[in-house]
């Protein structure tokens, strides 16, 4: 990679209404996740009545390990050519694979066409991961990074309150009802993603990705651009102007060169970023996918008002990266990575006893739930912190999707089915046992991150990880 002064210029960047806007752009991907899982869980109890998709509470398990499973394959897949083509060709790629799959999840007639297209809509999310994260890192200022990266993974939770809200009112009976106002949910998530797609196209790509591929001119161009929206003044005529032919692109580390990385150059990072991906996937994936299913069955809550419930709930999830996310830059990474995850595990074996012993109604369960998730909110989004952080600029989307794949598919497939079959057989004891094991995989990470963590805050991405120095240049 070519010496340059472009990421210092980018770090050094005072916030400004530029910044604002590339986080509505970007930022709003997490927000369209929660909409999509919070509208599933929201109707899960509806998708079960006869007059709708007639499913299981095991085939919504599956369906919800299927999305995951989706989006375990489109990270992998739009990761690694986010590295390869660039973080702006992907990011609206995805964008458009999400919207062209929740349109078609509107039309489906049963369980195996719902099922394929909620597999479709998680390969366009899961790529939205690999190539936003990479791209948000980039472009926001060194000394807010883990804040920003924080918020915008906690937005995820707007979503979730907005999948609440359009469940509550078009499965009202005096609206849509229950028998279409499901189709007209999933609708009405393409429709965001069709204004979103406008705004996406103005968003430059990552000068630092064009450095690394070659580009220096052009890098030059945008963070020339970046700097006169910054500043509110025009571009300068140098800039602006006609660019020579572009340098020689570098080629993108082979598969090997990736591994190698991981493995050998980086191993204690590497098993910190994925205790932190598996144990929080397998944490939010358990419970959020078949909250509705608690509450229908154990707590008797009428299928059409499980969306007034999620309300606390995002808003524990919201706030907590929002209010924790400036100590994340001040005490540090590894320290708050670690009390987060601890805190979370403690929080969740205590709700889960709650819960074992029939203490809770309802709303106790539910504002018990918030309270865990404030912290566990905070640690999880953390982990999509670090692993966009500690490894080099050349393969930082594939190294995001491939821990976000493997911690996913390790502990995010698995939980959704195996809850719905915890829940399905209506024992309390059973769902109790499920809750253990995902508090004792967070306080194992929280061990982890203690131990090995690295200490980034407030660090240019460069010092982090120094870049690979493909074809020949040196970092």
């Amino acid at each position: 990679m070519q010496r340059s002064d472009i990421p210092a210029r980018l770090d050094r960047l005072p916030w400004s209404r530029w910044h604002w806007r590339l986080v509505l752009a970007l930022g709003v991907a997490w927000v369209l996740d929660g909409l999509e899982v919070t509208i599933v869980g929201s109707l899960g109890g509806v998708l079960e009545r006869p007059d709708t998709l007639a499913l299981s509470a095991a085939q919504i398990g599956w369906s919800g390990s299927l999305y995951v499973g989706g989006a375990v394959i489109g990270a992998i897949v739009f990761g690694r050519l986010a590295d390869r083509l660039g973080r702006k060709r992907l990011f609206l790629v995805t964008l458009l694979v999400y919207m062209l799959a929740t349109v078609a999840t509107a039309f489906s007639t049963g369980f195996v066409s719902f099922a394929a297209c909620r597999f479709a809509t998680g390969l366009g999310i899961g790529g939205e991961y690999a190539a936003i994260n990479s791209a948000i890192d980039e472009l926001i200022p060194a000394r807010v990074r883990g804040r920003v990266n924080l918020a915008i993974n906690g937005s995820f939770w707007i979503g979730a309150a907005l999948g609440a809200l359009l469940s509550l009112f078009l499965l009202d009976a005096r609206v849509l009802g229950p028998e279409t106002g499901w189709r007209a949910a999933f609708l009405l998530g393409a429709v965001m993603a069709v204004a979103i797609l406008l705004v996406r196209r103005h968003v430059p790509e990552s000068p630092r990705w064009l450095l690394a591929h070659g580009h220096a001119q052009e890098a030059e161009r945008v963070v020339a651009g970046i700097e006169a929206a910054v500043h509110g003044r025009a571009a300068t005529a140098t800039s602006a102007g006609a660019l020579p032919p572009p340098a020689r692109r570098a080629t993108v580390p082979s598969l090997g060169e990736v591994a190698h990385v991981l493995l050998r150059r980086y191993p204690q990072r590497s098993a910190v970023v994925l205790a932190l991906m598996v144990s929080q996937a397998f944490f939010y994936n358990a419970i959020f996918f078949t909250y509705a299913l608690v509450l229908t069955r154990f707590y008797a809550v009428d299928a059409a008002r499980v969306g007034m419930f999620i309300f606390p709930f995002a808003a524990g999830n919201v706030l907590g990266p929002l209010l924790l996310g400036p100590l994340f830059d001040r005490i540090g990474r590894r320290r708050m990575i670690a009390a987060t995850y601890a805190l979370s595990g403690v929080g969740l074996a205590l709700t889960g006893v709650g819960f074992l012993t029939d203490v809770l109604d309802a709303t106790t369960q539910t504002l018990a739930w918030s309270a865990v998730f404030f912290m566990a909110s905070a640690a999880a989004s953390s982990a999509y912190l670090t692993v966009s952080e500690v490894f080099p600029l050349e393969m930082r989307a594939i190294a995001i999707s491939i821990f976000y794949a493997v911690g996913t598919a390790v502990g995010g497939f698995a939980a959704p089915a195996l809850f719905g079959v915890l829940i399905e057989t209506g024992s309390r004891a059973n769902v109790f046992a499920g809750y253990l094991v995902g508090a004792v995989l967070v306080l194992a990470a929280a061990v982890v991150a203690l131990r090995w963590g690295v200490d980034a805050e407030r660090k240019p991405l460069e010092e982090v990880a120094p870049p690979l120095g493909l074809g020949g240049r040196e970092p």
